[in-house]
């Protein structure tokens, strides 16, 4: 049985080692001072470290500037912000990864608040955008740049205010976990997105952005926005794709009012069924409101994402699968078994290991679309036409209710009734007689 956790008592098996990758384009004088101001912070933070700079073919000294302050040079592989980052990623094995601009703007010494911080999440990310946080910028740039992150932010449901800032700390496993495809700037919001997507924790820290040294920026503002454009379309599709760990969650305050209805109606339904029960299992719970709603239950499942996504809002997770409980005998008064058997093959254990793990009197709530009525047909076809990353595409296993009220009754369950949501998926509540199970 696996037990999941939050960062903070995860903390003792990470690696105490600290890298900062910093891209750099034809910045040597900025290197010039920031290099000893960061290895003076780094060197009172007590811990082992190195300076990655990323150099994309600097014409001015910045690799040799780089070297005789300490740094190890990378020599970037292929053009583009994005790219940087990813050899920048790869060139150390250190636990901790934080990323910086090497133009002055990030000042070396707000390092010490993010170290002092890593237990709280995954990623930190230094916020120009949240209560505390300010940017010395010029008005068209701070005007777009936050035009930028609310557009994100809408778009994309995400609950952070700042996708545009590179100053971050990363934990070592979240960047072995994520992947991403975008060459420019956009990497920084791809990145965000994809680890939130993931299930790990993201918090933001306040900080102030300063003006930039000398030099001007490398950011082109057309390239940039049509790099943006296009990788908001690709990310939306993810965040409304099942990939996202927080898609149920979501669903349940949904702009699409028949989404938004299917799953509070199941959820009023799931609760009104185990409501007195004090032992209850949500088995394949995902990140649906039903296991936020109920504090004593434990929620298992085998999205390791869903679980992450969970683990610091609740304690008591397992990764596990439904047929193969990882629990005792008789363990829990009620089980819920809300849109599972539809994913998994058809096997009989399922009802067997529900059985197993409920006392004699204990009910077990077991929810599936009635693909007996012409009306659930119709309903998937459209939801996977309009929402193609959803779960229609997942469903693997059919079940009429003729077929499932059948099944339960010659596993020795005694149905107590059957309620549906939107006239097309049924949910059963069964009761575990006193008598042992037959055959």
């Amino acid at each position: 049985m696996r037990l999941y956790s939050t960062p903070e008592s995860a903390k003792a098996g990470d690696i105490t080692t600290l890298a900062v990758v910093i891209p750099a384009l034809n910045e040597r004088e900025n290197l010039e001072l920031l290099l000893p101001a960061l290895r003076e912070t780094l060197d009172g933070l007590g811990v082992p470290s190195e300076v990655i700079v990323v150099d994309g073919g600097s014409r001015d000294g910045t690799a040799d500037a780089a070297e005789r302050r300490g740094a190890r040079v990378v020599v970037q592989r292929t053009p583009g912000f994005g790219a940087a980052l990813r050899d920048g990623f790869a060139a150390t094995t250190a636990g901790y990864v934080v990323t910086m601009d090497a133009d002055l703007s990030h000042r070396p010494v707000f390092i010490e608040e993010l170290w002092k911080r890593r237990a709280e999440a995954d990623v930190l990310v230094a916020s120009r955008y949240v209560p505390g946080g300010c940017a010395d910028m010029g008005w068209l740039r701070r005007l777009l740049s936050r035009i930028l992150n609310r557009v994100y932010r809408r778009a994309l449901s995400l609950p952070l205010n700042d996708l545009s800032s590179n100053f971050r700390m990363y934990r070592r496993r979240v960047l072995a976990a994520v992947t991403c495809e975008s060459r420019d700037f956009d990497v920084l919001e791809e990145l965000l997105i994809e680890v939130h997507a993931a299930g790990w924790r993201i918090e933001e820290v306040p900080f102030r952005y300063m003006a930039r040294g000398s030099g001007r920026s490398h950011a082109r503002l057309v390239r940039f926005g049509w790099a943006l454009l296009k990788t908001l379309v690709r990310l939306w599709r993810l965040r409304n794709s099942v990939r996202s760990a927080d898609y149920d969650h979501r669903a349940f305050d949904s702009p699409i009012w028949p989404q938004r209805y299917w799953q509070r109606a199941r959820h009023r339904i799931v609760l009104d069924a185990v409501k007195g029960r004090t032992a209850i299992l949500d088995a394949g719970c995902g990140t649906s409101r039903i296991i936020q709603d109920l504090p004593g239950a434990v929620g298992l499942d085998v999205a390791e994402p869903k679980l992450r996504w969970l683990a610091h809002r609740r304690a008591r997770l397992v990764g596990g699968t439904c047929e193969r409980l990882p629990f005792r005998d008789e363990t829990f008064d009620a089980v819920v078994n809300s849109e599972v058997i539809e994913h998994v093959p058809d096997t009989p254990d399922i009802l067997r290991e529900a059985w197993r793990v409920l006392r004699p009197g204990g009910i077990l709530v077991l929810g599936t679309p009635d693909y007996g009525r012409v009306l659930w047909w119709v309903i998937e076809w459209i939801y996977g036409k309009v929402v193609p990353g959803g779960y229609a595409q997942e469903h693997v296993t059919r079940f009429t209710h003729a077929e499932l009220s059948a099944r339960l009754r010659q596993g020795g369950w005694h149905v107590l009734g059957c309620r549906y949501v939107g006239g097309c998926e049924m949910i059963f509540t069964a009761q575990k007689p006193s008598a042992a199970p037959p055959g």
